[in-house]
């Protein structure tokens, strides 16, 4: 684990000293060429540049939109129709990467999801505790093989997807539950 945290450190480190050196020699080359006007609009830009790009990293979950959330659902063919409300958005991880997010639904898009779950042709309305699509499969595959399941638990009607990826890449799988007592729709996407 030491291991792991010190190379990680220090190419970070590494990284972060080569953009402020071309940082640096954006500003200097052209001040010895008589041209110092040129390289503080350039250094300065190649500077907003690194910081928009830091802040976008740093702040990714506060600039996630409702359209965003659209093409999340729309990849497993959920609509909302209705407006709705984003409640909360996470996502992070190195090595495992997660996204989740719950929305508030309006009544009529929570009861057409729970048609679409309960109407697939592998919908299993008894389900046994501690599911998961995942056990037992695969987890690379070389086809374009994947894996769904829609059922209930006690509290949610649940959409699960699982793709095994080519070697070298993690395998994705995405969990969408609707609430049997509210007008909420959680959604998690876990590459591990």
């Amino acid at each position: 684990m030491d291991s792991f945290v010190i190379f990680w450190g220090l190419s970070i480190l590494l990284f972060i000293s080569i953009i402020v050196g071309l940082i640096y020699l954006a500003y200097r080359l052209p001040k010895r060429h008589g041209k110092r006007k040129f390289g503080l609009w350039l250094s300065g830009i190649l500077t907003i540049g690194l910081l928009t790009l830091i802040m976008a990293t740093v702040f990714e979950d506060q600039f996630f939109f409702k359209s965003d959330a659209k093409e999340n659902l729309k990849e497993h063919n959920v609509e909302l129709v209705d407006n709705f409300k984003i409640v909360s958005n996470e996502s992070g991880g190195f090595m495992d990467y997660f996204h989740q997010f719950k929305l508030t639904i309006s009544p009529a898009d929570k009861e057409r999801l729970i048609d679409q779950i309960k109407s697939a042709y592998n919908y299993q309305d008894q389900i046994q505790d501690m599911f998961d699509l995942r056990s037992g499969k695969i987890r690379h595959s070389d086809k374009d093989t994947s894996f769904t399941a829609n059922y209930q638990e006690e509290s949610n009607y649940i959409y699960e997807y699982y793709k095994p990826n080519k070697q070298g890449y993690t395998p994705t799988w995405v969990r969408i539950s609707i609430s049997k007592t509210e007008n909420k729709l959680t959604y998690e996407r876990v590459l591990d």
